[in-house]
C-alpha cells in the first residue's frame, strides 16, 4: 500500500511537472545549453550604471554562470581545447548583459542519453563447456 502511494505521488509531481513545460521552456533550455557548451557566438558587457560605460566586454564562443548574484563567472573558449576564465565582482555600480549575436540552431526535441564509462563496473563474460 505505502509504495502505491509513493507510486502515485512520483507520478502526479512528474504530470505537473511536464505539463507545466511550455515550448518556450523547452527551447530556452536548449539555447541556454548550446550556449553553455560553447557553439553560441555571445557579447558579456560589465556596465557602470554610473557613468553608462562599458568597463569590461567578453566576445567569443562563452559561457555565463550567472548562480551567485555577486560573482559573474566567464569561460571563454579561445582554441579547440583551450579556455580562459573571467571572474567579475558584481555591485551595486555594474550590471551586465548577455547578447547572443549569431542565434543558436535548437531542436526542441532533441534529447540526448550519456552513458559515463568511467561509471560502468567491468566483467568478463565466459563461457562454460
Amino acid at each position: 500500500m505505502k509504495k502505491l502511494l509513493v507510486a502515485i505521488l512520483l507520478t502526479s509531481v512528474m504530470a505537473v511537472t511536464l505539463a507545466g513545460c511550455t515550448e518556450a521552456d523547452k527551447v530556452s533550455y536548449n539555447v541556454s545549453k548550446e550556449a553553455d557548451n560553447f557553439n553560441v557566438n555571445r557579447r558579456v558587457a560589465i556596465i557602470n550604471v554610473r557613468t553608462d560605460k562599458v568597463e569590461f566586454e567578453v566576445i567569443g564562443r562563452i559561457s555565463v554562470d550567472t548562480s551567485d548574484k555577486n560573482k559573474l563567472v566567464i569561460v571563454a573558449e579561445t582554441a579547440k581545447g583551450k579556455y580562459k576564465k573571467h571572474l567579475v565582482n558584481m555591485t551595486s555600480w555594474n550590471m551586465y548583459v548577455v547578447e547572443d549575436l549569431e542565434g543558436a540552431q535548437v531542436n526542441k526535441y532533441k534529447y540526448e542519453v550519456n552513458y559515463m564509462p568511467e561509471s560502468i563496473v567491468p566483467f568478463t563474460v565466459t563461457e562454460s563447456k
